[in-house]
């Protein structure tokens, strides 16, 4: 699945598209998912995440270690 963060897991929703006469045919709301690279100190290495821009907000927030650690408990590969 490529429209999907890894650490906060947000996915693809759906709905309608509704035109001018009222005629509903189906969409998708993508997340505004991002590639990002960051350095992991305890690994002496590289990660590339896919994250979402709330994602990356919260690696900002919480640190990189806690991130890849909360993606790995989810049961997700770095």
């Amino acid at each position: 699945m490529s429209a999907h963060c890894q650490l906060t897991g947000r996915q693809p929703a759906f709905g309608n598209n509704i035109s001018h006469s009222h005629r509903r045919t189906r969409r998708r709301f993508d997340p505004n998912i991002q590639t990002k690279r960051y350095w992991l100190p305890s690994e002496g290495r590289h990660v590339k995440l896919t994250l979402s821009t709330k994602g990356i907000r919260t690696v900002d927030t919480i640190g990189i270690e806690q991130a890849v650690a909360r993606i790995r408990a989810r049961g997700g590969r770095v």
